[in-house]
C-alpha cells in the first residue's frame, strides 16, 4: 500500500500522515513515512526531538552532486542504498526526510529534483513496504508527476469552501495523471457537517472531529501521537485505509496493538 497525502496548507495533512503511519506500525506492518513537504514537520509530529531529525535530502548538496552530477544531469541515479542510509528508524516505522525543491532556496533545483524524484520512484515501485508520502501544500508534487505511481491519494480538507475548493483542484490534477483512487478526509469537522456542492470532490472516506486531547497539548508539544482520544484516530485510519482498498472493513486492516512499536 503506497499512499500520498495532499491538501491545502494548514488542514492537518502532516498530522494525518503521522496518524496513519503510526497506526500501520502498530498493526505490525513495516511502514515508511516520507516527509516531502516544505515545512518539514513530520518528524516533530512523531515526537522526535530536533537533534534526532536529519537534515532534508534536498539540502545535501554533496550527495546530490555525487548521485546526479553537475551540468550534465544523471536522470537515473543510484538510490537503492539511500532509504536505509538516511532514515530514522522507530521500530516498524521509518522516517525519511526528503524535503521539497520549493523550500530549498536557490541553487541546484534541477539536480535536487532529479534525485528526489528518483528516490520517490524507487520507494514507490521497487519496495514492498507500506509507504505514506506527506506532500507539500497545494499541488506542486502532482504537477511534477512525482506521485503518479501511488496506489491512492488521500486529500485532507477542513470544513471550509476554500479548503474544499483546493481539494477538488488537487483531485482533478491527480485524475489527469491517472490517479483515480482518491479519498477525502474532512478534518476538524463538527458532527453532522455536510459537504457543499463543489464539483470534483472525491468520495468522503471519514470525518475527524476537533480533538480536545490534541488541542490541549499543541502549545506545549508538536507531537500528535499517544492521544487519549486515539480510538477516534484509529477508527478514522481504518476508514481511510479501507477506502483505499477493495476490502470490506471486517476483512481489512487489523486493530493495532495497545502500544506503538517503538
Amino acid at each position: 500500500m503506497k499512499l500520498a497525502v495532499a491538501g491545502k496548507g494548514g488542514v492537518g495533512k502532516t498530522t494525518l500522515a503521522a496518524w496513519i503511519g503510526d497506526y500501520l506500525a502498530r498493526c505490525g506492518r513495516e511502514t515508511w513515512l516520507v516527509d516531502a513537504d516544505t515545512a518539514l514537520s513530520l518528524g516533530s509530529a512523531l515526537g522526535l526531538p530536533p537533534e534526532s531529525i536529519p537534515p532534508p535530502l534536498v539540502l545535501d548538496e554533496s550527495l546530490i552532486r555525487e548521485r546526479v552530477g553537475n551540468g550534465f544531469i544523471n536522470l537515473s541515479p543510484e538510490v537503492s542504498d539511500l532509504p536505509e542510509r538516511l532514515r530514522v528508524c522507530l521500530g516498524n516505522l521509518n522516517l525519511l526526510v526528503m524535503g521539497s525543491v520549493a523550500g530549498a532556496g536557490g541553487g541546484c533545483a534541477c539536480e535536487a529534483n532529479a534525485l528526489l524524484k528518483a528516490l520517490l520512484v524507487h520507494l514507490l515501485l521497487e519496495r514492498s513496504q507500506c509507504l505514506i508520502v506527506d506532500l507539500e501544500a497545494g499541488v506542486e508534487h502532482l504537477g511534477r508527476g512525482t506521485v503518479a505511481a501511488v496506489d491512492g491519494l488521500i486529500i485532507v480538507a477542513e470544513p471550509s469552501w476554500r479548503s474544499l475548493a483546493v481539494a477538488a483542484q488537487i483531485a482533478g490534477m491527480a485524475a489527469d495523471l491517472g490517479l483515480v483512487r482518491q479519498a477525502l478526509v474532512l478534518n476538524r469537522a463538527p458532527e453532522g457537517t455536510l459537504l457543499p456542492d463543489i464539483p470534483g470532490l472525491p468520495p468522503l472516506a471519514t470525518s475527524i472531529p476537533l480533538l480536545s486531547s490534541l488541542s490541549e497539548r499543541q502549545l506545549a508539544s508538536p507531537c500528535v501521537l499517544h492521544l487519549s482520544q486515539r480510538d477516534i484516530v484509529d477508527r478514522g485510519c481504518r476508514a481511510i485505509l479501507n477506502a483505499m482498498t477493495d476490502q470490506a472493513a471486517s476483512d481489512g486492516w487489523c486493530a493495532p496493538q495497545s502500544q506503538p512499536l517503538r
